[in-house]
């Protein structure tokens, strides 16, 4: 690590827009004095319009250079995106072995805007693969539905899927409420062993999605987890500075607005 700043693995794929993915990634970690390493698993063709393809990266590279950063550089935490396939989810699941950081794993699938899938093969796979690995899972309503067939769409909703993805191997999961809930308080919910906690925040107007809001939290949470903060602390720390870059997004490209 360099001079106090903990490090942070960002395992993750490039979007050329900066908007996710890698480049967001590495700036959420500078914003909160992090030291970022990161390997890329996919190359996505993308603006802030839309998603045209993506081509996960070969799954032995991402291996190879995963063994390499974790028998040299000490990680404080780890944040998982998209993975691109199940080569690369069992690649990643193996590397991991070597660290006993905690582990955040945004399941990315599909992009809001656009038809392409983001992951090659079955999802479920990976959940097994990385089953005794994850500190805490982030699934959106949709990742969430697809990941247990329940519907995400109040709070039992989000306790009951969460509590299946914790069923199946996950430390514990944090529905996010972006895609549900009303139109003034924005709701995720933390399912851990201990039960389940609320977490509310503003729900901004906004015109249309906000690209980067999944990523920018789940590395914000794999953050406050290297500087030493409680998972629910770590959260809630999290949820608020994604609020506060959501009332703040900009407009980099054509297309959707951006959180960073």
């Amino acid at each position: 690590m360099s001079e106090g700043r903990p490090g942070v693995l960002i395992v993750a794929g490039l979007d050329p827009s900066g908007g996710a993915g890698v480049i967001a990634d590495v700036r959420v970690c500078e914003q909160h004095e992090c030291r970022p390493v990161a390997v890329v698993t996919a190359l996505t063709e993308q603006s802030t319009v839309e998603v045209r393809a993506a081509n996960p990266v070969a799954a032995s590279i991402v291996g190879d250079q995963l063994r390499m950063l974790l028998t040299d550089v000490e990680v404080a935490a780890v944040k998982l995106g998209m993975l691109g396939s199940e080569q690369i989810a069992d690649e990643v699941a193996r590397a991991l072995e070597l660290t006993a950081a905690p582990v955040v794993w945004d399941p990315v699938l599909r992009p809001t805007s656009g038809r392409v899938a983001l992951y090659e093969g079955d999802p479920a796979h990976a959940l097994a693969l990385l089953d005794g690995h994850v500190t805490l899972m982030t699934p959106n309503a949709d990742e969430a539905a697809a990941l247990t067939g329940i519907a995400v769409d109040s709070i039992g909703g989000a306790v009951a899927a969460g509590l299946s993805l914790y069923e199946r191997g996950m430390g514990a999961v944090l529905i996010k409420g972006g895609h549900w809930g009303s139109a003034t308080e924005a709701i995720d919910v933390l399912v851990t062993p201990d039960g389940h906690a609320v977490l509310t925040g503003p729900r901004f107007a906004t015109d249309g999605p906000v690209h980067g809001t999944g990523c920018a939290l789940a590395t914000a949470i794999a953050c406050n987890l290297a500087a030493g903060q409680r998972l629910e602390e770590a959260c809630r720390a999290a949820k608020a500075y994604v609020a506060a870059l959501i009332a703040d997004a900009g407009q980099p490209g054509r297309g959707r607005l951006a959180v960073l």
